[in-house]
């Protein structure tokens, strides 16, 4: 029988509309304005804490609620003016030693909660917040890559027994002198097979010289992995700062891009992110006093108080580390279990086996601003170096070890993060920073929520004036379309509606109802051909297809276009475009026809209201 689906499509097509409301219903819910607070490098706050911040806000502000989880308190409070007050307060509570966070609370029902349905994250101009243009200090990053080639080379060479006069550090690169010839033609062998990404020249002016230079391959990974292993550190202090939905992306060769919706206090945004990390291995110097320090040795600062002497070689830098856990020994003491790459563990076995009872230290450095610009204008960075373990080598290691002697799991928990994340072998500098004001963005909001309720109702009047009964059909699957373009939004990790995006949604809408128009102007052609209402119905759907499919997978290709080469508002228009000629081909063909059968498929009629 024309115009019938069989049950199960059509009950498959109404769970389908039924699952993209239920995932856009959390969008209906106000968020609360709310005050997160953590303590700095990830220790917990604790009970007594939480009470004194929680009796000194109830005291001053109508706070809605005040709960203590996972070691950080949330706060929630009625509006703006509220939430600046009580971050004051906790402020002059609290002072440096916490992280004290500006945010919005999702207030989602919990059976939402249950199936993953939360809200669409606002972009930082419906929001309002922080943007920061970070760069890579890229020159830092050669001198210490070139500094570890001549320890590299030295190492090597002795091995072997290859004899050389001299190895010594250049700008852009490293330069070897041998003895003779030969040695010379031998040690090329050695280092060309262990460094195949490092080019090897002999000097004309010198035969017995060989510069070593970075292949433009090696310079090309170097860099990358630097400003990946930046992302990876900025992230994880970005979850200090309490964002509920940051974004942070690579732009460029060198650049990160950081956006900080929801956060308003540029100050200490700019004290966590600023300061730029990394993470070395260094054998303790047992022989060596404060007061005696020896020309290869030198003295540190212990995170936990006191000082440690080190020698200066590194054993193993943190960009060898693949993942790092916290846990328990086997006496229940917190410690980290350590995981390297395949080269790390070459290098960390070698060592530890001639260092058994010798202690090992793990060496955090910061580079942190000082306010200070050079001659280009950047910012000048202070070093900060600090020893957060020190532990006995009592076996062998290699690519797994673990790091005892912690005094606490907060510690423990703290020490895995810097190790996974706090590997970077370059300081990054803010090069710009912009703060956009929650009025902007509530204001931002408004506009185009207006536009877009405006350009619906247009539709929708049009299509019910001049379609009437299959114009109510259309304008249902029009409402349907909206509705799942949120929902999907929704269900996407990472996805945030910005202001292009609504400019996508508004669209969208215009163009969502033009496969209706084809459709319905084809059944009023097969009507005045002859055709009964059926065949009329049944040829206007299948005629109209390929129609509305050639004129969506061009629009859909050009999206794709624009977010593969597009940034920033681009990308966010081309999301929200792609996700809504998706959903517009399925609302308007799909759930119209599934409800035009349900009207009218299989019965008896010599007229239609078209």
């Amino acid at each position: 029988m024309l115009n019938r689906y069989p049950l199960w499509k059509t009950l498959m097509i109404a769970l389908t509309v039924i699952i993209g409301f239920l995932y856009a219903a959390p969008n209906l819910y106000e968020p609360d304005h709310a005050l997160q607070i953590s303590g700095i490098k990830g220790r917990d706050v604790q009970v007594s804490t939480f009470e004194r911040i929680q009796t000194k806000l109830a005291k001053q502000l109508d706070v809605k609620s005040a709960v203590l989880e996972n070691g950080q308190v949330l706060v929630r409070l009625k509006d703006s003016s509220s939430q600046l007050k009580a971050r004051d307060i906790a402020t002059d509570l609290l002072g440096q030693d916490y992280n004290i966070a500006l945010n919005m609370a999702h207030t989602t029902p919990g059976w939402l909660n249950a199936i993953g349905a939360s809200p669409l994250s606002l972009g930082l101009d419906l929001r309002g917040g922080i943007y920061f243009l970070m760069e890579v200090d890229m020159s830092d990053l050669l001198k210490t890559t070139h500094e570890q080639m001549v320890l590299d080379y030295k190492t090597d060479l002795r091995q072997e027994k290859i004899r050389y006069r001299t190895i010594r550090l250049l700008p852009d690169g490293v330069t070897l002198k041998f003895r003779d010839e030969a040695t010379l033609e031998q040690a090329l062998v050695l280092l060309e097979d262990n460094y195949k990404t490092t080019v090897f020249r002999q000097l004309r002016s010198d035969p017995l010289s060989v510069r070593a230079t970075m292949s433009e391959q090696l310079l090309r990974e170097i860099k990358l992995s630097a400003v990946e292993q930046n992302i990876t550190i900025i992230r994880s202090r970005v979850n200090a700062l309490g964002v509920a939905e940051p974004d942070v992306q690579r732009q460029g060769e060198d650049r990160i891009v950081v956006q900080l919706p929801g956060i308003q206090d540029t100050a200490k945004a700019k004290e966590i992110l600023g300061a730029t990390a990394t993470l070395e291995f260094r054998l303790a110097d047992d022989q060596a006093s404060p007061t005696n320090i020896p020309a290869g040795s030198k003295l540190y600062n212990r995170q936990q108080g006191g000082t440690v002497v080190l020698k200066k070689k590194v054993i193993l830098r943190g960009q060898h580390i693949t993942d790092a856990q916290s846990g328990f020994d086997e006496n229940g003491t917190p410690e980290v279990n350590i995981k390297l790459d395949a080269k790390g563990g070459n290098k960390m076995a070698q060592f530890s086996k001639n260092n058994i009872n010798n202690a090992m230290a793990s060496v955090f450095i910061e580079y942190k601003p000082t306010g200070k610009v050079d001659a280009d204008g950047k910012q000048i960075l202070r070093k900060v170096e600090e020893v957060i373990s020190v532990a006995n080598i009592s076996t062998q290691l290699g690519r797994n070890f673990r790091i005892t002697g912690l005094d606490s799991p907060a510690e423990a928990r703290n020490l895995a993060l810097l190790l996974r994340a706090g590997a970077l072998r370059a300081p990054i500098q803010i090069v710009e920073e912009r703060t956009v004001g929650p009025s902007l963005g509530k204001e931002n909001i408004e506009l185009g929520a207006t536009a877009i309720v405006l350009g619906l109702a247009g539709v929708l009047l049009f299509m019910l004036v001049y379609y009437r009964g299959f114009g109510v059909v259309s304008n249902i699957a029009l409402a349907a379309n909206v509705v799942l373009i949120i929902g999907v939004m929704s269900m996407i990790p990472g996805a945030a509606l910005t202001l292009p995006g609504m400019a996508g949604i508004v669209l969208t809408v215009g163009m969502a109802v033009d496969a209706n128009v084809l459709i319905f102007e084809r059944i009023r052609e097969e009507i005045r051909a002859g055709r009964s209402v059926q065949q009329a119905i049944h040829h206007g759907y299948d005629s109209a297809f390929s129609t509305i499919f050639d004129a969506n997978i061009t629009t859909l290709i050009a999206a794709i276009i624009l977010f593969s080469f597009g940034a920033g508002p681009i990308k966010g228009f081309a999301i929200t475009l792609s996700i809504g000629i998706v959903t517009s081909v399925f609302t308007a063909v799909v759930v119209t026809r599934a409800i035009v059968n349900l009207w009218v498929g299989g019965k008896r009629i010599d007229k239609i209201s078209i």
